[in-house]
């Protein structure tokens, strides 16, 4: 969008508030974007297909689209349904998530095959409240998912919309809450075309981080991603790694293999085996969980 119709939307939202006529006015605009600029390659939007909206949103979570669109196609290769990701050994899983990052994530969708196969016979519910019961399913991804997967018309924030909202309506305010935004998003929503709109949104949300000052910066709800290199999350994927490569180290042994102190290692095997990732041996050493 031009910078000039952009400060008309921001003059006649502070003047009016949210008219019919803005709201009709905003979503031809961000649909004529979509559709001369949108990502319709990407693989997930091809097929509506629920497991596969939900490992792609489940990845989406926090990888960047560019490493999605790499992994995505060999995972659904390798599992293709709820069915065989649910009775997937945790060492192919691993295996196969790994370059994704957050590999808890891995675990929680596994989990997630395996409820939605004993439990809804493999077939994914369409209500957001029953999706966001789901392990690793929280209230925007649950709303994501009925949209994407049954073009239901919820109403839901992530980083991409925010970013959308605060540019077009909130120029002039320093500090914007989601609650502030969620009414104009209800306002916005083409209730039958609920999973093109939030593509659409989406889209230029993501075009927005290249043109202008990052306006989620202003966001009450806005969290800093803290440094990866040093960080635990570095040195348990590398855990993980020595492990995958070679099942039944010791502590000692891992240490050497991730380049770090016996004592901080030992408290990342700790954790990553009270959250399932590894079982600790009689003998003293680590395996990947079966």
């Amino acid at each position: 969008m031009s910078p000039h119709l952009i400060s008309e939307f921001r003059q006649r939202f502070a003047s009016s508030g949210m008219t019919p006529d803005l709201v009709r006015d905003f979503q031809d605009e961000v649909m004529e974007f979509y559709e001369a600029k949108g990502r319709h390659e990407m693989e997930w939007r091809l097929r509506f297909d629920p497991y596969r909206i939900v490992v792609s949103e489940v990845m989406l979570q926090q990888t960047q689209v560019p490493r999605v669109a790499v992994m995505y196609p060999k995972f659904i290769e390798k599992f293709p349904d709820f069915a065989a990701l649910a009775a997937a050994p945790q060492t192919e899983l691993l295996s196969a998530w790994q370059g994704m990052g957050y590999n808890s994530r891995a675990l929680r969708l596994q989990k997630l095959a395996r409820q939605v196969t004993d439990e809804y016979g493999g077939v994914l519910p369409e209500d957001p409240e029953l999706l966001e019961k789901l392990p690793g399913i929280g209230p925007a991804t649950s709303c994501s998912i009925a949209a994407f997967a049954f073009n239901r018309p919820v109403v839901f924030i992530e980083t991409n919309i925010r970013r959308v909202f605060i540019h077009y309506f909130f120029a002039d305010d320093f500090v914007v809450d989601d609650r502030d935004i969620l009414p104009l998003v209800e306002a916005c929503l083409l209730p039958d075309r609920s999973r093109e709109w939030y593509w659409a949104l989406m889209d230029l949300g993501t075009a927005l981080k290249t043109s202008v000052p990052n306006p989620n910066r202003r966001s009450r709800q806005y969290v800093k991603q803290s440094a990866f290199e040093g960080s635990d999350r570095q040195v348990r994927g590398a855990v993980l790694r020595a492990l995958l490569a070679c099942d039944g180290k010791n502590i000692e042994e891992i240490a050497c293999s991730v380049g770090e102190s016996g004592e901080r290692v030992e408290k990342i095997l700790g954790e990553m085996c009270d959250e399932g990732f590894f079982v600790r041996e009689e003998s003293g050493c680590y395996r990947v969980q079966r």
